[in-house]
């Protein structure tokens, strides 16, 4: 029997632990924007999200410190979007991660 909350559990976790990086810096950017805004992006934002985890950290640290952006319109979109949320949003209680 395949239970929807297992499943959506388990996507919650490989989402948190993906987000999780090899650089403070994108922990301090992701995991914030994973646990506050990914659950109210429609699918098209939250497949970004998705695929967005999967670049390498040296890509996503450019992108998310504003030094370049993504070419594709979609990857661009989630990374605007992130940058976004960490100006606006205070995130001080994640400086311990």
């Amino acid at each position: 029997m395949n239970d929807d909350s297992s499943a959506a559990a388990a996507l919650r976790k490989r989402l948190y632990w993906h987000s999780r990086r090899g650089m403070w810096e994108l922990d301090l950017l992701l995991i914030p924007f994973l646990e506050q805004r990914y659950d109210d992006l429609d699918e098209r934002d939250q497949t970004a999200y998705r695929i967005l985890i999967d670049e390498e950290d040296q890509d996503l640290f450019a992108w998310l410190m504003r030094r370049e952006w993504p070419e594709e319109p979609e990857r661009r979109r989630i990374v605007k979007m992130i940058v976004e949320h960490a100006e606006t949003t205070d995130n001080d209680h994640y400086r311990t991660l």
